[in-house]
């Protein structure tokens, strides 16, 4: 049968928890529904195997870095809408489905799922952080951060090539209008956050660098910035409690500080959350 999408899956030492990914993926999925590529990047461990033992088309190179994964991943696809998922994000054929449903919509070009936390194993400071983070963007929530993102064929053409950036998804989220991108809420994505405060921090400062990278090359950061009014009225409304702030409130001043003193990381995978 013709795919219906694609899905590119750029994996780097991703042995541990790519199996469950293309489980949820495909066990749901008729034969031959999506085009499953699986980019092995810079593997030093049995990623590329895992991929080829669930049936997914696997593309092996030796240089690191996931913006090369993704064009590799992507000049291997045979259909569109194209699916882009990290490795250690679940996401259900039925996802898939209708990410590509809304993606036929008039106008629009690029769509992501609505994220479900799995914040097992998470420490008791990191799940407050979370709880208080997911409450704080719930409203205004863009395609970056939830581990997926769809692009139709001229949303791809908008996007790709893509240039090599930190941020894919967030150089993804500002090249498209409110109007021409949504959050697909009837598609979820099961994403693990980072379990301890160090590993949210070191994320954090990635992210700091990624957005960072994208105004520095023209892209425009979205408007409007969260302060601490919006904190404060999530207190009031009892939706987090005095606690979660002020832990969310501690960690927000430490990423602060580690963004003055200019601290960069390299990219690497988080083994916290895995």
């Amino acid at each position: 049968m013709t795919p219906v999408a694609a899905v590119v899956i750029p994996a780097h030492n991703e042995e541990a928890v790519l199996g469950r990914t293309l489980d949820r993926l495909l066990a749901g999925a008729a034969p031959g529904e999506f085009d499953v590529v699986v980019v092995a990047n810079a593997c030093a461990d049995g990623t590329a195997e895992v991929a080829r033992r669930a049936g997914a088309r696997v593309v092996e190179t030796a240089v690191p870095g996931k913006a090369h994964a993704l064009r590799l991943g992507d000049a291997e696809c045979r259909a569109f809408p194209r699916v882009y998922l990290d490795a250690d994000v679940e996401l259900s054929a039925a996802s898939v489905r209708s990410l590509a449903a809304a993606l036929a919509g008039p106008g629009m070009m690029a769509a992501a799922p609505a994220p479900d936390w799995e914040l097992a194993g998470a420490g008791p400071v990191a799940r407050r952080v979370h709880r208080v983070h997911d409450r704080l963007i719930g409203p205004r929530r863009a395609l970056a951060g939830v581990g997926a993102y769809a692009l139709n064929e001229r949303g791809h053409a908008r996007v790709f090539p893509m240039p090599d950036v930190v941020a894919d998804d967030e150089l993804v989220h500002r090249n498209f209008a409110p109007a021409e991108r949504a959050v697909v809420t009837e598609a979820r994505s099961l994403v693990r956050p980072a379990r301890t405060v160090r590993a949210h921090l070191r994320r954090r400062v990635r992210v700091r660098q990624g957005n960072r990278q994208l105004t520095e090359l023209g892209f425009a950061a979205p408007d409007g910035r969260l302060g601490l009014g919006a904190l404060a009225a999530l207190v009031r409304r009892r939706s987090v409690s005095p606690l979660d702030a002020a832990c969310y409130l501690a960690v927000l001043l430490a990423d602060k500080a580690l963004a003055r003193r200019g601290t960069r990381v390299s990219w690497a995978t988080d083994a916290s959350s895995r």
